[in-house]
């Protein structure tokens, strides 16, 4: 005969089991931490004992060494990552910067922002959940302040793809391949107009489609159509777009990336380059090619390269048949360690219609020589090791002393910049 107190305790451990199913709900947080990473930039230069603001045209791509403006650049972005019972993830980011822009050796009483003028500056703040059951496993959502999709040259430096402002967007997974919907807005007039003044907003709806697997590589494509509030007369939209391809480098060891871009309108930044910097005008219309990446040729050489080219097809920020392009060369031998030497070669050219930017004679068409020795103190003497301490001696030379004025270059048509060059990325 069974004991009376069986069906009593068979209830009793049902009730409790359905009392921990309760308690392990699907929302439940079963991880929850923070990330901190970051960035550094350290450049201490000197021209005959006086410090400079000149980029020598780097940002133009006439220049590919250690020119970058900023004495001292921070970064730091920090995370805030959950995981869920049922699957459910999110990510809150926010990416504080300050010191961008500053090119004076500043003390203690001085500021690190636009020279005089002290800011700390928020360039992220965006929130990412994924994981939600029915959007599917593969499927993210965002909104808030981002620059996101970013692409830059290997030795220009210079982002050619990137959409930074404010919006929101959709990310998933179509046939194994990474695919997006965003919309993007910017004010380019942000802090300078009056609070009752017509915005000139700038918008731009991004599609992207990710990691096509072809041709020994994987193929990116990128379609933007950019708008514009209160344009008046000119241009008020435009339609930019671009295909990645990466690879190795050119068949040997080693990786590159090699793309082609178009834009028009409000687009005719390389086409894919979107943010408050964005205008146009009916007649802008731009090409942009590019290709870079790292050769390792042996245990201890590596060698980085660049080709770009950027033209106007028509007009391009606002000058007659504008063309610029660069070719760079910077092979590194890593000594041991924790030291390598590096050399940069640099040759950039540009020219344009007589008269773009009320330019006339020389200053109508320029060719730019950059040599620079330098040697990286750092934990890991690979191309990419951070973090480093770099000495450098770097050589620039103009074909004549008006494009020697063009990017900075204050006495004859040439200069030497000695300076140290300090990085870190974690």
């Amino acid at each position: 005969m069974k004991h009376k107190l069986v069906p009593v305790a068979a209830a009793l451990l049902t009730a409790l089991a359905s009392a921990n199913v309760a308690a392990e709900s699907g929302t439940d947080v079963i991880t929850d931490g923070w990330e901190v990473h970051g960035y550094g930039s350290m450049n201490y230069r000197m021209v005959e004992g006086e410090t400079v603001d000149t980029e020598y045209g780097k940002p133009d791509y006439k220049t590919a060494g250690t020119h970058g403006r900023s004495t001292n650049q921070v970064e730091f972005v920090v995370k805030k990552h959950t995981e869920h019972q049922n699957g459910v993830w999110s990510d809150f980011v926010v990416r504080s910067e300050f010191g961008n822009g500053n090119s004076y050796a500043m003390s203690s009483s001085g500021s690190q922002k636009d020279n005089t003028t002290a800011q700390f500056e928020v360039k992220e703040t965006f929130v990412e959940i994924g994981g939600i059951s029915y959007l599917g496993e593969d499927t993210s959502i965002w909104a808030g302040q981002r620059y996101f999709n970013r692409a830059a040259g290997l030795l220009s430096g210079e982002f050619w793809k990137q959409s930074s402002g404010v919006g929101a967007g959709l990310q998933t997974k179509l046939a194994g391949n990474t695919a997006g919907l965003a919309v993007v807005t910017a004010d380019p007039d942000a802090g300078k107009a009056k609070q009752d003044d017509e915005r000139t907003s700038l918008t731009s709806v991004d599609l992207y489609y990710y990691g096509v697997k072809a041709l020994g590589g994987s193929f990116d494509f990128d379609l933007k159509v950019m708008s514009q509030a209160n344009k008046g007369s000119d241009s008020d939209s435009g339609i930019g777009a671009a295909i990645t391809y990466n690879r190795d480098y050119y068949g040997l060891d080693g990786w590159t990336q090699t793309a082609i871009a178009y834009g028009e309108g409000v687009a005719q930044n390389r086409g894919v380059n979107f943010g408050g910097w964005s205008n146009g005008n009916d007649d802008a219309q731009s090409i942009f090619l590019t290709s870079y990446g790292v050769l390792n040729i042996s245990d201890n050489w590596q060698m980085g390269s660049e080709l770009t080219y950027f033209a106007a097809l028509d007009q391009l920020f606002g000058a007659d048949d504008l063309k610029r392009y660069i070719a760079a060369v910077r092979p590194s031998y890593k000594v041991n360690d924790n030291l390598r030497l590096e050399m940069t070669a640099s040759y950039g050219h540009e020219e344009g219609k007589e008269g773009y930017w009320k330019r006339t004679g020389d200053s109508v068409e320029s060719d730019i020589i950059n040599v620079e020795l330098a040697s990286a103190i750092t934990v890991n003497a690979d191309y990419f090791g951070r973090p480093q301490i770099k000495p450098y001696v770097s050589y620039i030379k103009a074909d004549d002393e008006a494009s020697a004025g063009i990017i900075g270059i204050k006495n004859g048509d040439d200069e030497v910049v000695v300076g140290v060059h300090t990085e870190i990325w974690f």
